[in-house]
């Protein structure tokens, strides 16, 4: 596996990422961000932040095994939401739970959660971008 994940001393282990990953192999791969569109790009629960996380995590688990990755290969997420206020991260968290379920995965790559204006479109509520390294 090149990657490995580490939660040092000195600083807070968060239950839904480590805070450091080291990357050891030789080949990047970056997803563009992916919003909640299904594969005939219609927005998947408008209007539902829990539900879009998820078909957000979703599809960057599609675009990983694409290029022969999965969460497992994540050196770093980043995270968009729309509108952000701390009293959203239930919402947040239950989708990456639900994904996270059907993918079989957990997915505690060092994540940055940032607070945007908008997205691309209103009714996309989050976005989630990946960064991963492969061999």
């Amino acid at each position: 596996m090149a990657i490995t994940l580490v939660n040092p001393g000195g600083l807070p282990e968060i239950d839904v990422y480590r805070q450091v990953s080291i990357a050891s192999g030789s080949k990047l791969v970056f997803v563009a961000g992916q919003v909640a569109w299904d594969a005939d790009g219609v927005t998947v629960g408008e209007g539902d932040l829990a539900a879009q996380t998820e078909q957000c995590y979703l599809n960057v688990a599609t675009a990983l095994a694409a290029v022969g990755a999965s969460f497992a290969d994540v050196a770093k997420l980043n995270v968009h939401v729309a509108d952000w206020t701390p009293d959203k991260m239930p919402l947040l968290l239950a989708g990456i739970e639900r994904a996270a379920a059907k993918l079989g995965v957990t997915p505690a790559a060092p994540a940055t959660l940032l607070g945007v204006a908008a997205l691309d479109v209103p009714e996309h509520l989050v976005e989630v971008e990946a960064t991963a390294v492969l061999g």
